[in-house]
């Protein structure tokens, strides 16, 4: 069992603007859902933030079978890879992509969301996998996070503990839950016995705002974009008297954004927590306490409770002097169990031994804080999404042509470089339905030539000159 809903019976559980619902009636209805799906069967489930989305997640994990949480808007071509990587027995989707799973007999539906038998055989899966998860941002790959009970157990409990979460917090769903910053929300207060108010509305929706304030909201989660944009819409004179908790994850936040929000905070008496992570460590592996949000403006912080850190160098020894970068290594029963690429992984173990190394490049000052310098690989995180420059490259390849393309930049902003400037005003609106990532992310840059070495490779350094500053 992931959850013990027992504990909290008549408290609130899930809140809409339409309904409540107790944790006696969240359990009774996921069990509903799932009880029509046989333990270890493959679910794939598209998730939007709405109660059905919640409580056939929550049947299916306590059932013992295994959901992939999809984008409820994921492209059908990716979807149908997907699809034809993982053979999933079952599909928890809403009313409006039945269309993309037409072959399936429908099972149930609830509240807009419809189970169907997909008809495919049962694939052999480990039984410590709980959950798999996307990493890569979605661009064409198949890869996906393979996260056990334990490390659900572990990341939740450790979360609940820095957070300091208790019955009377209310989360609300303004990121995403087929995204781990978004789902760890979900997990964690539902394991405290709080309150988690469901919306589909944005941070642009005024009845969003209203929402936060009629319901009591607590905590507010967000990525570093978020951020940026409760600045452009005056959070800082918003009436939220409920309101106590700001996190921030899915990226580096901009050190002076960093520094209002840690400044507010203390102003107004509340928390500014920066987080630290990523999918392969379930959700969460480092915090920055409020107590140092001011004074250690820019840090990541330190290890999660139950984790620790590390700093190797170029050969793999261990760094001990403070002040000297090198890849941060994080080590805690919350590593998941490795990656899987088709169905048949999912019957392989744990390949990573609690141990990640992050490709981040970070430095450890006399206090034994962490800050992230770089990258040792080329990703970027836009919006919280994950994305992988050379994968990114590619589908713009397959798509336009085997045209010349580089693809670089910073966590915010990720700049295309081509040769061919007819075809800039296509790449954006492409990459931005591609990826399910704004507009705003990226800019196309057409130069003369892409900078080679003589073998040939992209001299992606000599790119930042292009830069907008």
């Amino acid at each position: 069992m992931v959850w013990d809903f027992s504990a909290f019976g008549a408290q609130t559980a899930l809140l809409s603007e339409t309904c409540t619902m107790t944790y006696q009636e969240l359990g009774a209805w996921s069990g509903q859902i799932a009880a029509p799906v046989p333990p270890r069967s493959l679910v794939f489930l598209l998730a939007r933030n709405s109660p059905a989305a919640i409580a056939g997640y929550v049947g299916f994990l306590q059932r013992g079978a295994v959901p992939v949480m999809l984008d409820a808007a994921l492209d059908a071509e990716l979807l149908a890879a997907l699809r034809r990587a993982y053979r999933p027995r079952y599909a928890w989707i809403s009313k409006e992509r039945a269309a993309a799973f037409a072959e399936g007999s429908e099972v149930l539906r609830q509240a807009g969301y419809v189970l169907l038998d997909l008809q495919e055989e049962s694939i052999p899966m480990h039984e410590d996998l709980a959950l798999l998860m996307t990493t890569s941002g979605s661009t064409g790959s198949p890869k996906l996070v393979r996260q056990s009970y334990g490390n659900l157990a572990a990341n939740t409990a450790s979360i609940v503990d820095y957070l300091h979460i208790g019955e009377r917090d209310r989360a609300v769903t303004n990121l995403p839950l087929h995204y781990v910053y978004g789902l760890s929300v979900l997990n964690t207060h539902l394991a405290a016995g709080a309150s988690v108010v469901v919306t589909e509305r944005t941070l642009f929706d005024r009845a969003f705002w209203q929402l936060v304030r009629e319901r009591g909201v607590t905590s507010l989660a967000g990525v570093p974009y978020t951020y940026a944009m409760l600045k452009r819409l005056r959070f800082f004179r918003m009436d939220l008297p409920a309101l106590h908790t700001l996190t921030q994850a899915g990226g580096k936040i901009d050190p002076e954004l960093h520094a209002e929000f840690a400044e507010f905070a203390a102003r107004e008496g509340k928390s500014f927590v920066v987080m630290y992570g990523a999918a392969e460590a379930t959700a969460r592996m480092g915090y920055l306490p409020a107590a140092d949000a001011v004074r250690k403006t820019g840090a990541m912080g330190i290890a999660i409770p139950g984790g620790r850190f590390e700093l190797v160098d170029e050969a793999g020894r261990e760094i001990t002097e403070t002040d000297t970068v090198g890849e941060l290594v994080y080590y805690g029963a919350n590593v998941t169990m490795g990656y899987a690429t088709s169905g048949a992984d999912l019957a392989l173990g744990d390949t990573r031994g609690g141990r990640y190394e992050t490709g981040d490049l970070a430095k450890r000052d006399a206090d034994g804080c962490y800050t992230v310098v770089g990258r040792k690989r080329r990703f970027l995180k836009l919006f919280g999404k994950r994305t992988n420059l050379q994968e990114v490259e590619h589908i713009l390849r397959r798509h336009f042509g085997d045209i010349d393309v580089a693809c670089a930049g910073t966590d915010d902003h990720l700049y295309v470089f081509v040769t061919d400037g007819e075809l800039a005003a296509e790449i954006v609106p492409f990459l931005s339905g591609k990826l399910g990532v704004h507009h705003s992310a990226f800019a196309v840059k057409c130069i003369a030539a892409i900078p080679k070495n003589p073998s040939g490779k992209t001299v992606y350094r000599e790119l930042e000159q292009y830069y907008d500053v």
